[in-house]
């Protein structure tokens, strides 16, 4: 983790930390192809302390100790989807709850590797509930965790009923391990396109200006939608109705799609424990949409918004390309 931008690269306006710049995508996307680079980025995301590798770890904690077993959830009862809401809303709240107390609340780490110098907005009249942390819990724990459910619940009973393939290790243990990192990749290109349709103007105004109150963002920003985007964005985990998957990839689908929104969206880089960034959150390539909006719809792992000229990549160029290209559509 870097705390102060390329000396190479002026920082940009208006941001209290910027990491190096000019950002890069996934090296598998880059050329010349360097194989070193790759393995470089796969264990920096998945190895050592990643948060997709303890995702992984919570996601066979919850299917051991915290779900119904797949046999009792063939017919649809309320104690077992009572018991999967309950679950989701713990998680959620304390993962969400949890860094906002941290960050933002308490302080822990100042503002170091925070990303936007201002605090989050105690008032505002685009916000229905209020503030914006009780906007954003509303909608979160209200649309977002229902929805949540509600897929986990409906892929579980078609599990448990024969209608969508279902894997165990004894099966296939290579293809069993591989979709672990391959939900990553799968919906960094579904997210992309979802996003795209979501900024289309009549969605836009409807629905997906709901998630862009948040100019400055929080912990409960990352879930806090209208429910038609809830409804659109964790219907990634509908792949599972053609690709096979046993019911622990349904959870840590569903976990990385639900989960990581509070930690990507928490507004800073990483988090600070012992004076070293330990874990990474947020990243500044998705900071910067909620900021700019006409760029960055993706991720870094799948490279769509520099196939088509969204792109910015923290540089002041790449900022004066961004205000071009909001004039043209601005007409």
């Amino acid at each position: 983790m870097s705390e102060t931008p390329d000396p190479r690269e002026p920082a940009l306006p208006g941001w209290s930390h910027t990491p190096r710049v000019p950002l890069q995508v996934s090296p598998v996307f880059r050329r010349p192809f360097k194989p070193w680079d790759i393995v470089a980025w796969f264990w920096s995301r998945w190895f050592w302390v990643s948060e997709k590798l303890l995702l992984v770890g919570l996601a066979f904690v919850t299917w051991a100790f915290l779900t119904p077993s797949l046999e009792s959830m063939a017919t649809l009862e309320l104690w077992w989807i009572g018991a999967i809401y309950a679950r989701n809303l713990v998680l959620f709240t304390a993962v969400a709850g949890g860094l906002h107390l941290y960050l933002h609340r308490w302080k822990k780490q100042g503002d170091r590797l925070k990303f936007d110098p201002r605090p989050l907005m105690r008032k505002g009249k685009q916000f229905t509930w209020g503030g914006q942390v009780r906007d954003n819990m509303a909608w979160s724990l209200g649309s977002g965790v229902t929805v949540w459910t509600g897929y986990e619940v409906l892929l579980f009973w078609a599990m448990a009923n024969g209608w969508i393939p279902a894997l165990t290790w004894e099966m296939a243990p290579v293809w069993f391990v591989l979709v672990f990192f391959l939900v990553p990749i799968w919906e960094s290109f579904y997210f992309y396109w979802i996003h795209r349709l979501l900024h289309w103007p009549p969605l836009y105004r409807r629905v997906h200006a709901l998630h862009h109150r948040n100019i400055n963002i929080g912990p409960w920003s990352g879930l806090s939608m209208h429910p038609v985007e809830h409804v659109l964005f964790l219907g990634s985990a509908m792949i599972h109705w053609i690709v096979p998957a046993g019911p622990v990839h349904i959870i840590y689908h569903l976990q990385y799609l639900t989960l990581t929104a509070a930690t990507t969206h928490s507004g800073f880089e990483a988090l600070v424990v012992r004076d070293k960034a330990r874990l990474a959150l947020g990243t500044f390539h998705h900071q910067m949409h909620h900021r700019y909006f006409e760029c960055n719809y993706g991720s870094l792992e799948v490279p769509w918004d520099k196939v088509f000229g969204s792109f910015h990549d923290g540089t002041l160029e790449a900022d004066a390309a961004m205000k071009e290209r909001r004039k043209r559509i601005m007409g």
